[in-house]
């Protein structure tokens, strides 16, 4: 590792966490990238006193000690998390064509940066290949022989892509009402209970109900009949849940099984491009089925009530 130069950029994306966006922010310091792209979203004005924690979280990315080109972009205004973290991704690949992304509460192992720049690379004009995550979230899965797998699911704790991923994306979802939906998941996925958690998630994301960006960045990939690449060890660890500043993070479940790993090298690349069912369905297995308030919500909701 003491050879190895960064030279993809980083985009660090942050929000109202000063405590995680400096751990986070001191792993990047370290990693020296030449290239630094900061994003952040504006105070909510319903939250007494975010806004000096905003300028408090936006202090700590002022100590740029290394050489790099920094560019920010911050917004005066809150956004949500659907609408900033998707317009700074834009702006990103606005001026680059691939890049490595970081959340305030996605803390890497320095291991991260390289398996990142090294594939970026590896898989530039592969079409199928549209997402380099870091997150491994079977831990208890065991991936022999190769450094990676290919799965059809995407995770984003510390995640990597190109423009040309990007420029298919449609944060609205726009065509998700005229497709065959039941349809469409069921070519995806092959568990029953799957199939209706991500109807269910879709169908809350198109309507508004869920302010985010990255159910879309998964709906993007299965409709280019595309795959995400999973690191045989967790290479980003979440460190914000059970945060009370945490937008989408509570309770960390089976996530909280995650422990931060190291890459070694080289990397042992797989002999072809085709997901791993084994790995990809006891993934929808444990992680993807609706809970029980989730459920009594649905069907409720069918009789003409909401809550």
């Amino acid at each position: 590792m003491e050879d190895f130069k960064l030279n993809t950029p980083v985009a660090f994306i942050i929000f109202n966490r000063p405590d995680t966006t400096k751990i986070v922010f001191e792993e990047i310091r370290k990693a020296k990238p030449k290239q630094f792209f900061i994003i952040a979203d504006g105070p909510r004005k319903n939250k007494i006193g975010e806004d000096k924690i905003c300028e408090q979280t936006r202090a700590i990315v002022e100590n740029i000690d290394w050489e790099c080109d920094v560019k920010r972009n911050y917004s005066d205004i809150n956004l949500g998390c659907k609408k900033r973290v998707s317009s700074g991704i834009s702006w990103v690949f606005e001026n680059v064509d691939r890049a490595i992304f970081i959340e305030d509460d996605c803390l890497p192992d320095q291991s991260f940066f390289r398996y990142c720049q090294e594939l970026l690379e590896y898989y530039k004009d592969r079409e199928e290949v549209m997402l380099i995550s870091g997150n491994k979230v079977l831990s208890d899965y065991e991936v022999k022989n190769y450094s990676y797998y290919f799965s059809r699911f995407a995770h984003i704790w510390g995640w990597a892509s190109w423009r040309r991923v990007w420029q298919k994306y449609d944060v609205s979802m726009s065509d998700w009402a005229e497709i065959n939906q039941l349809q469409f998941l069921k070519n995806i996925l092959n568990n029953k209970k799957a199939v209706k958690y991500w109807k269910t998630i879709y169908d809350e994301v198109y309507n508004g109900d869920i302010n985010t960006w990255d159910y879309q960045l998964e709906y993007t990939i299965w409709k280019n009949k595309g795959l995400s690449i999973i690191p045989s060890k967790n290479l980003v660890l979440n460190i914000g849940f059970n945060n009370p500043n945490a937008t989408h993070t509570g309770k960390a479940g089976l996530y909280g099984k995650m422990k931060l790993e190291k890459m070694t090298f080289p990397l042992s690349h797989p002999s072809e491009i085709i997901s791993n069912i084994e790995a990809d369905e006891l993934e929808s297995r444990l992680f993807h089925k609706l809970g029980i308030k989730k459920k009594i919500k649905n069907h409720l909701k069918k009789l003409g009530i909401s809550i």
